[in-house]
């Protein structure tokens, strides 16, 4: 009987992800038919704000499922770095979703309610008590689940270099959020009963549209930096440029550059002067040599590009652009 094949750690991790995401959409999609009944029931807009709030996260964990999918696709000749950056796209949609079903909807609910003649009942309220009450353990766990998972990717020797994967980030921020909503719209319902005014809840509605559409805006412009292009981490950066400084055969590194392609990959382009004195075959030999060093020190850095320069020549040649632009 043949031995399984170990799990790649990146496939691990994805395996992980992806529970901790369809933990949360099942958990979401009982939970916004129970809230959507009873907030009907009980004529509650905080209820109601709260089963938009589980519909955009469903459609969004369907996103999140689509960017795991999709960015483990092999490079081919249109994209011969990968698809990673997949998951950056699907995770933006995912915040607009959050904001526009979410965030929009729950405000839009609060301020009708302030206005409102709706008429409440004192059972359908206790029942909608019930449902958030249900709702929030069942958040909870959902929570504490990504946040196990998230613990887990760090024990596993990720470091500080490893971009966080915005899969498991959104459902963390989508579950957090959720387990405040639900806090929060408890709270404007129980104030509804106990005052005999919808001003409470009311309040409570736009309060969990604003909570909404802050993490939406987080979450969008940390998708949105990575999709216009970002370097690796400052300190892995500095620590691959101390590694090139320090090989025998590199005088110079005089330029080094780096983009985040995606959760598990980075372009590290490096222009290098070599010492003097090496035959083009050790050039070639060297080079080889510390590509495959960086590769086996940050399995991350996928992607290693030297270009072999001449450095006083290249000095000249930035100083000459430089003068030539301020002529200009």
């Amino acid at each position: 009987m043949k031995d399984r094949e170990p799990v790649p750690p990146a496939r691990g991790r994805d395996r992980g992800t992806r529970d901790s995401v369809l933990a949360a959409l099942g958990a979401n999609l009982v939970i916004a038919v129970a809230k959507t009944a009873a907030g009907l029931f009980a004529g509650s807009p905080a209820l109601l704000s709260e089963a938009a709030h589980s519909v955009a996260d469903s459609l969004n964990e369907v996103f999140l499922l689509t960017s795991l999918r999709r960015s483990r696709r092999a490079p081919d000749s249109e994209h011969p770095f990968g698809y990673g950056m997949e998951r950056y796209f699907w995770a933006l949609l995912a915040a607009v979703g959050i904001f526009v079903l979410g965030g929009c909807f729950s405000f839009y609910q609060g301020v009708r309610a302030l206005h409102g003649t709706e008429h409440e009942t004192h059972t359908g309220y206790v029942v909608g008590l019930a449902v958030l009450l249900v709702a929030g353990v069942a958040e909870g766990a959902s929570l504490a689940k990504a946040l196990r998972q998230a613990r887990r990717v760090q024990a596993e020797g990720a470091g500080p270099h490893r971009v966080r994967d915005p899969a498991l980030r959104t459902v963390i921020a989508e579950d957090g959020t959720a387990v405040v909503g639900v806090v929060l719209a408890a709270i404007g319902m129980v104030l509804h009963l106990a005052t005999g005014s919808g001003a409470g809840e009311a309040a409570a509605s736009i309060a969990i549209g604003v909570l909404l559409m802050g993490v939406a805006f987080g979450l969008g412009r940390t998708a949105h930096r990575q999709l216009i292009g970002a370097a690796a981490d400052p300190s892995l950066r500095a620590e691959i440029e101390d590694m090139l400084a320090r090989q025998p055969e590199i005088d110079t590194v005089e330029e080094l550059l780096t983009l985040r392609l995606g959760t598990e990959s980075t372009l590290v382009a490096a222009r290098i002067d070599l010492v003097g004195g090496m035959d083009s075959e050790h050039v070639e030999e060297v080079s080889l040599r510390i590509r495959q060093a960086v590769e086996n020190r940050w399995p991350t850095a996928d992607h290693v590009f030297l270009d072999i320069t001449d450095a006083p020549t290249e000095r000249r040649r930035k100083e000459a652009a430089q003068r030539a632009r301020r002529t200009v």
